[in-house]
């Protein structure tokens, strides 16, 4: 019933099925150019996708941040007060402004002791990964980084030599995973009384968005280096920016190299059009005699090309799906960075630039043969 039906309103589609059928072989070798092709176009588009994604999301928040430090030019070594409020006034409304003081130091417990890294603030869940435990205003007592408390064996509520001070420790940072200039895992963070020293080493801007940290980075250098140069003001968005370019390179080239082997399916399928063609040259012939109008021929030789191509670019479609799941779920690479809008896209694009292909590798030969004379075809 079902066949029936598609004779009588698709008879060209169901031709060109039957034409497939009768040269297997030949029909399973052309639609395997369009299975590599676009199995290399989406395997490679997905992966770089994938890549620039995880590699984005690795980075966090990095490119939200402003770090402003004095610079090598002034004769300041530290922040002042009127700097910070500068500072503050050029961030309202599009960051958070975090002062600190930094400074090396050896921290120990009983026997165990490690090199690490010293953070004054008052605001230490800002910047820090932070859970209750930790005061909103830090007034006393030591914060310590994840690495650091396992390296000298130290909990909450134990006792932690600091340089020549012990502070007792109120919290223990939760394991960083992203990267930052200001690392928690290695640090041990004090309020800003327990150095000796005034002012601040540094501020560290969490702006709202990459575009606020490029305006606060400029509005910062306005205020503070209009006469001479202060600080130094760096954005950390001009590093994602190029990292992001990076990316889109890698993948365009990626891409621009498996569509190399789709332009390849789409000669191996004009070849085998010409040859089926050329063999088909009495039938053709024969249809023309009958009364069968040229288009109908056309249509149907057109069809088979683009059955090939339907055919290859499905499989070679799922199997790069199939083949980029497998490297996540057996490398880091996150599974969630390849189900993204971009990898599906990709996909589609994928599968439709084989059936293109493969289309407009069957027309001149579908025109060569639908066009010949009849006379001509018999005489094969």
């Amino acid at each position: 019933m079902l066949r029936k039906l598609l004779e009588e309103r698709l008879p060209a589609a169901v031709l060109a099925g039957q034409n497939l059928s009768r040269q297997r072989a030949r029909a399973a070798l052309a639609a395997l150019g369009i299975v590599i092709g676009v199995f290399a176009v989406v395997t490679l588009g997905t992966l770089g996708t994938a890549l620039q994604v995880a590699a984005t999301a690795e980075l966090g928040g990095l490119g939200n941040q402003v770090i402003v430090s004095p610079s090598e030019e002034s004769p300041n070594e530290a922040l002042n007060s009127r700097d910070i409020q500068a500072i503050e006034r050029a961030s309202t409304g599009r960051g958070t402004v975090i002062p600190l003081q930094t400074t090396g130091a050896t921290a120990s417990n009983g026997g165990a002791q490690t090199a690490t890294q010293v953070y004054g603030t008052t605001t230490p869940k800002t910047l820090f990964n932070a859970d209750d435990s930790i005061p909103e205003f830090h007034r006393q007592g030591a914060i310590v980084g994840a690495e650091v408390a396992n390296s000298i064996d130290v909990q909450q509520g134990s006792q932690v030599q600091v340089g020549p001070s012990s502070y007792r420790v109120i919290a223990i940072l939760e394991t960083e995973t992203g990267i930052s200039p200001i690392q928690g895992n290695s640090a041990i963070i004090l309020p800003p009384g327990a150095f000796s020293t005034s002012g601040y080493s540094q501020v560290v801007v969490k702006a709202n968005s990459g575009e606020d940290a490029n305006t606060i980075a400029t509005e910062v250098r306005s205020r503070l280096n209009g006469r001479e140069s202060r600080v130094s003001v760096f954005s950390l968005q001009s590093v994602l920016t190029q990292i992001q370019e990076f990316f889109g390179l890698l993948n365009g080239f990626l891409l621009a190299i498996a569509s190399v082997s789709l332009v390849v399916a789409g000669v191996s399928i004009f070849n085998i059009m010409l040859m089926t063609v050329s063999e088909r040259r009495g039938e053709i012939g024969v249809l023309r005699a009958v009364g069968i109008h040229r288009q109908q021929v056309l249509r149907t030789l057109v069809i088979e090309s683009t059955l090939l191509g339907v055919a290859g670019g499905f499989v070679g479609a799922c199997g790069g799906v199939i083949t980029v799941i497998a490297v996540g779920m057996n490398t880091q690479l996150p599974i969630s960075a390849i189900f993204v809008p971009t990898n599906a896209i990709i996909v589609f694009v994928g599968f439709g630039f084989g059936v293109i292909v493969a289309l407009i590798g069957g027309l001149y030969p579908a025109y060569k043969a639908a066009w010949e004379p009849p006379v001509e075809s018999l005489r094969g």
